[in-house]
């Protein structure tokens, strides 16, 4: 039998020059045809370009923010459904199983607000 030898290198510069001419030929409105355009942020577009990403942080902060909260949000329905399923196995109380859903509670309403007054003050 022959066997094949493949310590050859296979040339790569004829795929790479031509990938490379092809983008350079190429107008770039041809790449972004059915793009939808990009929203300003919502304090606007600002004076300068500084501003602009300034506002665009803001947004990024605010979203993040959000995030917390519905984590926090999750948190607290599964501490809650996890003492729900202790009241049947009799582990835990209905007034335990209150005192969960209170305190988880009045944590989102402090961190709904904290997170709020943070995001005010960017």
């Amino acid at each position: 039998m022959k066997t094949i030898s493949r310590s050859r290198p296979v040339p790569t510069w004829p795929v790479v020059s031509c990938a490379a001419l092809t983008a350079a030929l190429a107008p770039a409105s041809a790449f972004a045809v059915g793009l939808p355009t990009m929203e300003d942020p919502s304090r606007g577009t600002g004076s300068g370009i500084i501003q602009t990403l300034q506002n665009y942080g803001y947004d990024i902060v605010t979203l993040i923010a959000l995030l917390v909260i519905a984590s926090m949000f999750i948190g607290v329905c599964y501490h809650a459904y996890t003492r729900y399923s202790e009241i049947h196995t009799g582990r835990a109380t209905w007034g335990q199983f209150g005192l969960t859903v209170s305190v988880g509670a009045v944590l989102l309403v402090i961190g709904i607000w904290l997170l709020t007054k943070a995001t005010g003050i960017l």
